[in-house]
């Protein structure tokens, strides 16, 4: 079996969907029934094409089909922003990716996530024999804080970012592009992390005020403070119709959609 890709020097864009998915099961609207394909917006996640490996931002429940529509054969990484089930628990399905690289794939996650992770699949790190090769994850945990991270041969910087009063996330820069998904404030230090930017992947889920996410409103205020020289909107709810909202926004500023793929600069 192959595994090459094309994705080195890229971020792409897996999912670019709020929590339940585009389109919402029992919704009838026209975004949901529409079929419009920057309108099929699976659960939020990304890829790094890194000069030594393919990097996984989390593993949402979609992740087999997103890995499989971008033709993705293969993760030598996985770096998670939160614990959230819709960033989680599509983790099983990195079971096969310990086969082709010959060791346990390497997975970064602060505390609070590697605690979640380990009570979620226990079943991974139970002291007892396997009845199969594969027959649960194999992984080696590292910690991520706030310092740099040096991972398949690139440098990212963890950006903290506050999503609602229960939950901190760590949005990633890597060189003039950073990923900020699942956030409603940014203090002052990590927007100072956020300068200079070439492009900002940044959260906005509605045109109204949420607890825990960015309104596009929102969204487009932190945007105007940094400047980056392209923005992109993810974490998309069914309420912004890629057809038509698009042209209400800034010239340098778009919505996401599943498998956009953006340079690396």
């Amino acid at each position: 079996m192959s595994i090459a890709s094309d994705i080195q020097g890229s971020l792409v864009l897996l999912g670019t969907g709020t929590s339940v998915g585009v389109p919402c099961i029992g919704c009838d609207c026209t975004v949901c029934t529409g079929g419009h394909p920057r309108n099929q917006r699976t659960r939020s996640s990304a890829i790094l094409g890194l000069p030594q490996g393919n990097l996984l931002i989390d593993t949402p429940p979609d992740l087999r089909m997103q890995l499989l529509r971008e033709k993705i054969p293969l993760v030598h990484a996985v770096l998670y922003t939160h614990e959230h089930a819709d960033h989680l628990h599509g983790l099983d399905d990195v079971r096969l990716f310990p086969f082709m690289l010959g060791h346990p794939i390497p997975i970064y996650a602060s505390e609070i996530v590697e605690a979640r992770i380990r009570k979620v699949f226990d079943y991974a790190f139970e002291k007892r024999d396997l009845t199969h090769a594969g027959a649960v994850p194999s992984m080696q945990l590292r910690r991520v804080d706030d310092q740099p991270l040096e991972i398949l041969g690139s440098v990212l910087t963890p950006i903290p970012l506050i999503h609602g009063p229960y939950c901190n996330v760590y949005g990633y820069r890597i060189g003039n592009v950073a990923y900020c998904t699942d956030t409603n404030r940014i203090e002052p230090a990590s927007m100072e992390l956020l300068e200079g930017l070439d492009v900002l992947v940044l959260d906005a889920l509605r045109t109204t005020k949420h607890a825990t996410h960015f309104s596009v409103g929102e969204a487009l205020d932190v945007i105007e403070r940094l400047e980056p020289k392209k923005a992109y909107l993810t974490h998309l709810s069914h309420e912004l119709d890629y057809m038509t909202f698009h042209r209400e926004l800034p010239e340098h500023v778009a919505l996401a959609y599943d498998g956009l793929r953006i340079p690396l600069t």
